[in-house]
């Protein structure tokens, strides 16, 4: 497929169709991403604000050929919100579209814009007294379209689901600039094939989303957060099934922490308080949310009680009051930042069955060793199987010095993961980076299907060409 560049004859184009302000040049926050691994280009920034003007923008790469990047809030980690090389794209900012249209407090639906930032969605459904549950550690800069786009997971997947498990309809702008008036508020509609299934999760490469009816929930009556040491990962999961026995739907998050992770959190940052001294090896963070009527603490209390007789819990901390509460999930939120000041050689978003998971751990580490000694911090949302297992240089080291091993890292993890039935992208998505791992473990007749999906819905490559399904 033949593309051309964003060139001053297409943004000469683009300005007699749009109106003043739409058009810039891209800064240098447009072109970056969070782990330093590509650095974008683009030949012209858009920042429209009506879902006319991205119909517009997009009919017109279309019929120029010229390829179009969708960008968010920029905090993907696999590299689809920048274009490296090839003709320089036309970047697409839904940073001021970020209005809440409305707000259905008996339906429990909220409708938002795309670029509106999830913690500002967070907060509108908070002001109705609803809870939209998608949370994650970007939520404070990352936008409901990426979020969307990319199949966002987070801390609450467990209870709520990801993103796609929270979204009702889209509105949607296709390749060609057709706009799909998608923004169903109904939970029952078997019309035919799901579009908003296909847009969710395809990372900008069918089309760019610019609005959603998102699902939101009644806030718990009573919110209890708890870590609990534990002797390993095993101990871990039977904990897991032992909290929802007792409490059922109301466990929201179960996250695993690994001693690394926490020794980590103390080089690198140790205004962030902890709990145990020495850090303990397996550690797990609990949430509790009750309707009126059940306290968290007691159900929590119970739980240790409970699981301590089981051998399942050493020790344990109940957090006693919003503050502590807080301490507790600022500990797991810090993780990933300390992570980044130690810089990983290679970081792996992995989902494997749950009563895997130890199994894969104790493998997984073995796999390692044979590459070098390296460090491992091993985390995640054990309670959807999802984990975090990125690898380190030892105490003293640069990831820099590695850098000519990550491949092979990488593959080590990722074939071990394929072995134990598992997937190499749990939430972060394909983007760029994984593209060559998507065809090294999919499967043939998925891949087949994803590129007749691509050719139908986008004849000319023009959304975000290399993300997801490799350039050709």
């Amino acid at each position: 497929m033949t593309l051309t560049p964003a060139n001053p004859a297409f943004a000469a184009r683009l300005s007699a169709l749009l109106p003043e302000g739409v058009l810039r040049q891209p800064e240098p926050r447009h072109l970056e991403e969070p782990r330093g691994r590509y650095q974008g280009q683009a030949g012209l920034l858009a920042l429209p604000q009506t879902v006319e003007q991205v119909s517009t923008l997009l009919r017109e790469a279309n019929a120029a050929r010229v390829p179009v990047v969708p960008y968010g809030g920029g905090t993907g980690l696999v590299g689809g919100q920048v274009m490296p090389d090839g003709p320089a794209p036309l970047l697409l900012s839904l940073e001021r579209m970020t209005a809440i249209r409305a707000v259905h407090r008996q339906e429990n639906v909220i409708i938002a814009e795309a670029g509106a930032i999830l913690a500002d969605v967070q907060a509108a459904a908070q002001a109705a007294d609803r809870l939209f549950p998608l949370s994650l550690a970007a939520e404070g800069s990352a936008r409901i379209g990426g979020n969307l786009s990319t199949n966002a997971g987070g801390v609450n997947v467990l209870r709520y689901g990801n993103a796609r498990d929270l979204c009702l309809g889209l509105e949607a702008v296709l390749p060609t600039g057709e706009v799909w008036h998608g923004l169903s508020r109904l939970r029952k509609d078997n019309t035919g094939y799901d579009l908003k299934n296909l847009l969710i999760g395809a990372e900008g490469t069918l089309g760019v989303i610019t609005a959603a009816a998102l699902k939101l929930s009644p806030v718990p009556a009573g919110q209890g957060t708890a870590l609990f040491t534990v002797k390993d990962p095993e101990a871990a999961i039977a904990l897991l099934a032992l909290a929802r026995d007792q409490a059922g739907e109301a466990v929201s998050a179960f996250e695993l922490i690994h001693q690394q992770g926490l020794e980590f959190l103390a080089e690198t940052q140790p205004q962030v308080r902890q709990p145990f001294a020495p850090a303990p090896e397996w550690s797990v963070l609990i949430e509790f949310g009750l309707p009126r009527g059940l306290d968290p603490e007691t159900a929590l209390a119970e739980l240790f009680t409970a699981a301590e007789q089981a051998g399942l819990a050493e020790d344990g901390v109940i957090a006693q009051s919003e503050a502590q509460r807080q301490a507790l999930w600022s500990l797991r939120e810090h993780i990933p930042v300390a992570n980044k000041t130690i810089g990983a050689i290679s970081s792996h978003d992995i989902s494997v069955p749950i009563s895997e998971i130890p199994a894969f751990i104790e493998r997984g580490h073995e796999a390692v060793a044979a590459l070098g000694a390296f460090r491992i911090n091993c985390f995640g949302h054990l309670g959807d199987g999802n984990l975090h297992y990125n690898v380190f240089p030892p105490k003293g080291r640069k990831r820099e010095d590695y850098d000519h091993m990550r491949g092979a890292v990488k593959e080590a993890v990722h074939d071990l993961v394929h072995t134990f039935g598992g997937s190499f992208s749990a939430e972060h998505g394909v983007g760029r980076m994984k593209t060559g791992d998507l065809e090294r473990y999919g499967d043939p007749v998925k891949l087949a299907a994803m590129r007749a999906i691509k050719q139908a819905l986008d004849p000319n490559g023009i959304m975000n060409p290399g993300t997801v399904l490799r350039a050709v």
